[in-house]
């Protein structure tokens, strides 16, 4: 695999690679066919890790949290997120972009867990008055799997979401963003806050707002199998926030996000 150009660095100066999409997904593959990793492992960890920083931006605001969730793994993830929350005791209403029956099969055994808790996705007639009243609204519809533009209920949840959110978090990369690119050809989630998983995606160096890099139990091998180095930046923390990209042919002339 071709290195990316493109790396993001901490606070404290400490380097982390960016990929794209297609890198990503080929991190994700090797992670769970080379190194048997699990989905819905990755996908607890994302989970927990995401609900961590709802519970840090929520700093005691009463109110309902309001879950995006898409049909994917980021939309496990966001159910995933739900569930924690849930266990915190921190009241959650859950949005789907498509009928139940039609998530993919990890999502689909989030959502039957919250279920079995008696959490039920809100119809979406619902949805703009929970979101209108939430102090914070859980992005977690696409992620990095982007196919153009967002479409039908999905474009509708990001247009509830950008006119009514009061604060936004994101899971991966804001909904409606290129992964690789950065941009936005139909309507896109604006966040405060974005939690990327495992590596930070390319696009990711224009979305506004804080960004902030999760560890999801990928071990460092997987991405030296892939010739991307990466010198774990976590510590003893689970997530670490990035302030800076470079361009690798510039190193020295690092950019804020």
């Amino acid at each position: 695999m071709e290195r990316s150009r493109r790396t993001f660095r901490t606070a404290g100066g400490h380097v982390v690679p960016a990929v794209t999409a297609a890198e990503m997904r080929e991190v994700d593959r090797v992670a769970m066919e080379e190194f048997g990793l699990g989905i819905l492992q990755m996908m607890e960890n994302a989970g927990r890790n995401l609900a961590g920083h709802a519970m840090e931006m929520l700093d005691d605001a009463p109110g309902e949290v309001v879950v995006l969730a898409g049909g994917g793994g980021n939309g496990g993830g966001g159910l995933c997120c739900a569930r924690h929350l849930h266990n915190h005791g921190i009241p959650v209403q859950i949005v789907l972009d498509r009928d139940p029956a039609n998530l993919g099969e990890a999502a689909r055994c989030q959502l039957g867990t919250l279920q079995a808790t008696g959490l039920r996705p809100l119809p979406l007639p619902k949805a703009e008055s929970w979101i209108r009243r939430s102090p914070l609204v859980v992005d977690a519809l696409i992620g990095y799997s982007l196919r153009g533009k967002p479409r039908g209920r999905t474009a509708e949840i990001i247009s509830l979401c950008n006119r009514h959110a009061q604060r936004v978090l994101c899971l991966d990369v804001p909904s409606g963003i290129d992964a690789t690119t950065g941009e936005a050809t139909g309507l896109a989630v604006r966040p405060d806050r974005t939690l990327t998983l495992a590596l930070p995606k390319t696009g990711l160096i224009h979305t506004p707002g804080e960004l902030y890099l999760a560890d999801i139990g990928i071990p460092p091998e997987v991405y030296s199998h892939l010739g991307i180095s990466l010198d774990p930046p976590f510590g003893k923390r689970y997530w670490v926030r990035l302030d800076r990209w470079c361009d690798a042919k510039r190193p020295a002339q690092c950019r804020p996000l």
